[in-house]
């Protein structure tokens, strides 16, 4: 089995530790005036979705996550589970509320995701970086208050919640970036 040694971390690696996958969020080497230098990593449960920081001894080796990332295309929710399916072999994945946490606010109908799999079972979803989506919701613009960078909160179809420049109306799809959540621009209806 394929290891990695501490100078190989960095964010988004995938490891096996206490037989669960692992991946680096944040990596950090530190290198004090006295002593072994060491690396500070905060890394997420794969399985649980739970965030530790843990520190690691400079040239320790932890073994690589036998994990698979394939793009699938989002079906439809059920209420308890969220069904994806791999367009090329039509396989179908059911994922649980731990799984599609981190991307639940941008799951949109007929839109690409890469799922990592772990024993053919999906363990977390990585949406687009763009994303096109309808405003369901927002307050009308005031006229006089376009102060620079002025924006008011709207809520898209997919229930999310953001910050919109005051000339967005409702019924509107935009452009968002799905690792801050901000707008981006006006889209064209999808």
């Amino acid at each position: 089995m394929a290891s990695y040694n501490t100078s190989e971390f960095k964010s988004g690696l995938k490891f096996m530790m206490d037989g669960d996958p692992y991946n680096i969020i944040e990596n950090e080497f530190v290198k004090p005036g006295k002593g072994q230098a060491f690396s500070r990593v905060k890394i997420r449960n794969l399985k649980t979705g739970r965030v530790v920081d843990k520190t690691f001894k400079s040239g320790e080796k932890v073994e690589a996550a036998d994990v698979m990332e394939i793009t699938c295309e989002y079906l439809y929710t059920d209420g308890e589970y969220w069904h994806f399916m791999e367009p090329v072999s039509f396989e179908q994945f059911q994922a649980s509320e731990t799984a599609i946490a981190d991307v639940k606010n941008w799951l949109k109908d007929q839109e690409s995701y890469i799922v990592t799999l772990w024993d053919n079972e999906p363990l977390t979803f990585t949406p687009p970086n763009f994303i096109e989506l309808q405003i369901t919701e927002c307050d009308p613009g005031v006229q006089g208050n376009t102060a620079q960078g002025a924006t008011k909160p709207a809520i898209v179809q997919t229930g999310a919640s953001i910050k919109v420049p005051l000339f967005v109306e409702n019924g509107e799809w935009v452009k968002i970036d799905t690792r801050t959540g901000d707008y981006i621009s006006r889209a064209k209806e999808s």
